[in-house]
């Protein structure tokens, strides 16, 4: 579900997070862009449209975002950390050619494993690698 801007405004207030532009563009990108997309693709594009925007502010901008809980961190591959704006429970699949991220639905809160009973669970994420339907076709 796409927000519009004034939604994310809106629960950018109901977080106490303070509402600058550019803190309000990097979100409505991801909102716009659900690309699962790193810093640099952020920067990339929003720096076309805001010239003095700078990496750090990217950097800084989502780091309020994910503290607040309105986007999540991926790091389905050691080296690189991607962004996404659906928070809620879902797993991820990773395209081992072409490199797209794709959302599926997943009931992980009933998911139990007798090994892990006496741990403590604070991060529920499932990632599948593999290769996508329209590569698979090429």
């Amino acid at each position: 579900m796409k927000l519009n801007l004034e939604e994310i405004t809106k629960e950018l207030k109901n977080k106490n997070i303070r509402l600058s532009h550019h803190r309000l563009k990097v979100l409505e990108f991801l909102n716009d862009n659900r690309i699962h997309p790193t810093v640099d693709q952020i920067y990339i594009q929003l720096h076309k449209e805001l010239p003095t925007l700078s990496k750090t502010t990217v950097y800084n901008s989502l780091n309020a975002l994910v503290d607040a809980g309105l986007v999540k961190v991926l790091t389905i591959e050691d080296n690189e950390t991607r962004y996404d704006i659906v928070t809620d429970n879902h797993g991820h699949f990773k395209c081992e050619s072409c490199g797209k991220i794709y959302d599926f639905e997943i009931n992980l809160s009933s998911f139990q494993s007798k090994d892990l009973d006496d741990f403590k669970i604070n991060n529920r994420d499932i990632y599948f690698k593999g290769i996508c339907p329209d590569c698979i076709q090429q």
